[in-house]
């Protein structure tokens, strides 16, 4: 799902995503499970941003990461949105 992030306050300097997936308004265990799809579609290194408003995905978001070995960049949260931003990972030599 591609989402609309120019009403969204800047994030710090870190690279620009290659796709956004835009979770809210779902609850576990669709935002990973979305998150999961987009991770298989792009290339390794490139970067994704994670939009939700379901507070599970703060516990959700870095496990996944630290059990798949991709790259937790940043999270943040403004109000009620979570916002991550994800690396995957390269393969292993």
């Amino acid at each position: 799902m591609t989402a609309d992030t120019s009403q969204l306050p800047a994030m710090p300097d870190l690279p620009s995503p290659d796709r956004c997936v835009d979770a809210r308004d779902l609850y576990c265990p669709e935002p990973v499970m979305l998150l999961h799809n987009a991770v298989r579609d792009i290339a390794d290194g490139q970067v994704i941003e994670l939009l939700a408003t379901d507070p599970s995905t703060q516990r959700d978001v870095p496990k996944f990461c630290h059990f798949l070995g991709h790259a937790l960049l940043w999270q943040d949260r403004e109000g009620e949105l979570f916002r991550y931003l994800i690396a995957k990972k390269a393969p292993e030599a």
